[in-house]
C-alpha cells in the first residue's frame, strides 16, 4: 500500500498537516495491526444548524472513514460554557446548558448526512470534563505555560493593547486539548482558526503519556456574501438541513468568485465538468449537486424547476402560504398603505423594515415592483406579495 499517496489524498485541500510523516506512520501501523485510527472533530454547539462550512472538515473525516478509520465527533457542550476565544477581540458570552441542549438536538441527524454512522462515535465533552476535580484542573493547568498561551495571535494582540483576557479563556485550549486525551485521538481535524488549539492537544497528550495526534486543518469556507467566513451569527450560511428550495436559491446567489472553491470543497464534481461553464450554468450545476447530496435527486430537480419558474420564467411559485389581512387596515376608499400591508404579511419584522425594503426596490405586488413607501394599493385580494428573491405570501 502506497501510504504517501493516501496521505496526498487526505491532504488535498488542507491548510495544515502537522506532521505529515507521523500520519504516514500511523496509517502504516493501523494497516499492520488492524486497529483503526481515531479521528477527532470538535463541534461547537453554539447554533442549531450544521452548515456547508461545517461540511468541509466533516467530508475530510468521511475520507478517513472510507479508509476504515473511526470518526469521533466531540460536541463541546462543556467547553461552550467557557466560550471559544479564537479570533476574538473580547470575551465571548457564555451559553446556558438549556441553549446548548436545544442546539445539539439535531446534530447527529445532520452529521450523518455526511458521515458513516457505523464508523462514527458522537461524544459530549461533559462526559469527562464535568467529572474533573479542582485538583485535576490544577494538574492540567500545570502542563502548559502562560508564555505559550500568549503566543496565540488573538491573546497576544489583546495583551499588547491592555484589553481583558480572563483566566477562563486560558482554560479553553486546555479543555479542548484534554478532549484529545480522553478519546485518545490519533488525528484531529479542524478549521485553520483552530490550529493553535489543536497543537496544544499534541502537547497535552504528550504530557499525559499518549502519542501526539496529527493535526489536519482545512480553510474556512467563505460565506454566501463573498466576504466573511460562513457563519450563522453573520447570516451568510447555507445549512445542510435547510429546505431544498432555500438551499438552491442561496447557492444561486453566491458571488462568481466562490464557484470553484464551493465545487472543490463541497462536492466531488471534477473540475473538467464546471471549469468552462458560464457562471450562471456553473452555479446551477453546483446548486443542483449540493441539494442532491443532502436531499436526493428528486428534491434537486424540484428545487431547480421551482427556481426556474420564479426567477427565469417569472411565474408564480408552486406553493405560497396565505395570510389573512386585518380589514381594519383597509381605508374607506378601498386601498391599503403598502407599508401596512407588508408588515401584516409577516415578511418583515416591522413597519420600519418594510419602508427600508421598499426603498431598496425589494418588494413586488402581483409581479409589479413597488417604487414608493407612499403607495396605496387598491385592495382586491388575493395579492401575491414578494420580498427579495425568495420570500412570498398570498395576502387574502
Amino acid at each position: 500500500m502506497d501510504y504517501e499517496k493516501i496521505v496526498d489524498r487526505l491532504a488535498a485541500g488542507a491548510a495544515d498537516l502537522i506532521p505529515r510523516e507521523e500520519l504516514v506512520e500511523k496509517l502504516r501501523r493501523s494497516q499492520e495491526t488492524g486497529v483503526p485510527l481515531r479521528v477527532k472533530l470538535w463541534i461547537d454547539p453554539s447554533a442549531p444548524h450544521l452548515t456547508l462550512g461545517h461540511s468541509v472538515p466533516l467530508r475530510k473525516m468521511r475520507q478517513f472513514q472510507d479508509l476504515g478509520h473511526i470518526g469521533v465527533l466531540v460536541v463541546g457542550d462543556f467547553t461552550r460554557r467557557i466560550g471559544d476565544p479564537s479570533g476574538r477581540a473580547s470575551t465571548r458570552p457564555l451559553m446556558s446548558a438549556e441553549e446548548i441542549a436545544r442546539n445539539m438536538a439535531t446534530y447527529r441527524e445532520q452529521a450523518f448526512k455526511i458521515l458513516d454512522p457505523a464508523r462514527t462515535e458522537v461524544r459530549y465533552n461533559s462526559e469527562w470534563l464535568g467529572k474533573l476535580t479542582f485538583a485535576d484542573v490544577i494538574q492540567l493547568t500545570s502542563k502548559y505555560t502562560v508564555a505559550r498561551m500568549l503566543e496565540r495571535d488573538d491573546f497576544a494582540k489583546r495583551f499588547a493593547e491592555n484589553r481583558p483576557i480572563s483566566i477562563l479563556e486560558f482554560l479553553y485550549p486546555l479543555a479542548q486539548a484534554y478532549d484529545s486525551v480522553a478519546i485518545e485521538a490519533d488525528v484531529e481535524l479542524g478549521g485553520v482558526d483552530q490550529l493553535f488549539n489543536l497543537l496544544v492537544g499534541r502537547e497535552i497528550q504528550r504530557e499525559y503519556g499518549q502519542e501526539p495526534q496529527v493535526v489536519l486543518t482545512v480553510p474556512l469556507l467563505i460565506g454566501t456574501d463573498g466576504a466573511r467566513a460562513m457563519s450563522q451569527s453573520v447570516g451568510n450560511y447555507v445549512g445542510i438541513s435547510e429546505p431544498p428550495g432555500e438551499m438552491f436559491g442561496k447557492l444561486m446567489a453566491i458571488p462568481d468568485e466562490l464557484i470553484a472553491d464551493y465545487f472543490f470543497y463541497l462536492t466531488d464534481v471534477p473540475p473538467e465538468e464546471y471549469e468552462d461553464l458560464p457562471p450562471r450554468d456553473a452555479k446551477r450545476k453546483l446548486a443542483w449537486e449540493i441539494v442532491r447530496m443532502y436531499h436526493g435527486v428528486d428534491a434537486a430537480d424540484a428545487a431547480r424547476d421551482e427556481f426556474d419558474r420564479i426567477h427565469i420564467r417569472h411565474e408564480r411559485p408552486s406553493e405560497v402560504p396565505q395570510v389573512k389581512i386585518d380589514r381594519s387596515l383597509v381605508k374607506d376608499d378601498g386601498t391599503i398603505w403598502i407599508v401596512d400591508l407588508l408588515a401584516a404579511t409577516g415578511l418583515v419584522r416591522s413597519r420600519g423594515a418594510a419602508k427600508r425594503v421598499i426603498s431598496q426596490g425589494g418588494v413586488r405586488v402581483d409581479g409589479t415592483k413597488i417604487a414608493s413607501i407612499d403607495y396605496d394599493l387598491p385592495f382586491s385580494p388575493p395579492h401575491l406579495i414578494q420580498v427579495g428573491k425568495r420570500s412570498f405570501v398570498e395576502a387574502i
